[in-house]
């Protein structure tokens, strides 16, 4: 009779030690930097894209990429996915330079051979190094147009609350990270342990600016209903487009004409009136 608990005691303990273990090496199952600097010359990049150094309030130096606005009122600002890097996401600038938008590719630190660790409040310092050097340089705060994709979405989400930008763009984003680590793991007490939440949900009702989201309906990583979710809780202007057959990492190719034909209906019609 005795056995019974004993064995509830040992189940309680592995469980535990397993979330214990989940618990410390979370970041090392939400992000996936790259160690290695690809430099910009040898990157096969856009050849509109200069590189610019920067310094974080908390003196990280970083690096991003950056061609300015030729003929269009508007500078993208990208923040990448997790596993992504400057030299993998290079393409994503190419159909915004190319209809005369101003694009800036930037980097978080400890990825692409930067110095420090990702974390969510490194990520928010990463961005606001990256929006204080163009406003410095001349790019006005209505004249930026933030896009994140997947992870990036929470940081860009985070920079248009702190921000009066000229619009919004989430490419596969989600609620939070709770709620994704809800879906892959289950097991882990995710609202309660998550160092890191990049809560959406909480903060896209306090913006007011255009929000484009879109996402694939087929997505493997990000439950596609996550998207609509966040969709039904921002502000107007809003707009929301799910991408039939497409998952996580294929569906720029449809978002990039998309997304310009919104910046030219939808951001460009606010910012003159």
């Amino acid at each position: 009779m005795k056995v019974l608990p004993v064995l509830i005691a040992a189940v309680i303990a592995l469980y535990a030690l397993v979330v214990a273990v989940f618990y410390l090496a979370q970041r090392r199952f939400l992000y996936f930097p790259t160690r290695t600097y690809v430099p910009l010359s040898e990157a096969h990049a856009n050849p509109a894209l200069r590189e610019i150094s920067l310094r974080t309030a908390d003196g990280i130096e970083l690096k991003s990429w950056y061609a300015p606005a030729t003929s269009q009122p508007f500078t993208v600002v990208f923040f990448h996915g997790n596993a992504d890097s400057l030299y993998g996401s290079a393409p994503v600038a190419d159909p915004y330079i190319a209809a005369g938008y101003g694009f800036l590719l930037t980097e978080y630190r400890g990825y692409s051979g930067l110095a420090g660790a990702p974390t969510e409040a490194g990520a928010y310092d990463d961005a606001r190094a990256n929006l204080n050097w163009l406003l410095a340089h001349g790019v006005e705060s209505g004249g930026i147009i933030l896009l994140g994709q997947s992870l990036g979405s929470g940081v860009a989400t985070e920079m248009a609350a702190e921000y009066q930008a000229g619009g919004l763009m989430l490419l596969s984003p989600f609620l939070s990270i709770p709620k994704i680590a809800r879906v892959h793991y289950s097991f882990f007490p995710a609202q309660i342990l998550a160092m890191d939440r990049f809560d959406n949900e909480r903060k896209i009702g306090r913006i007011h600016m255009p929000v484009l989201i879109v996402n694939g309906d087929k997505d493997e990583v990000i439950p596609a209903a996550q998207g609509r979710e966040l969709y039904t809780l921002a502000n107007q202007p809003k707009e929301f487009h799910s991408l039939s057959g497409l998952g996580h990492n294929d569906t720029f190719d449809e978002f990039a004409p998309l997304s310009l034909d919104w910046i030219e209906r939808t951001c460009e019609g606010t910012q003159s009136r």
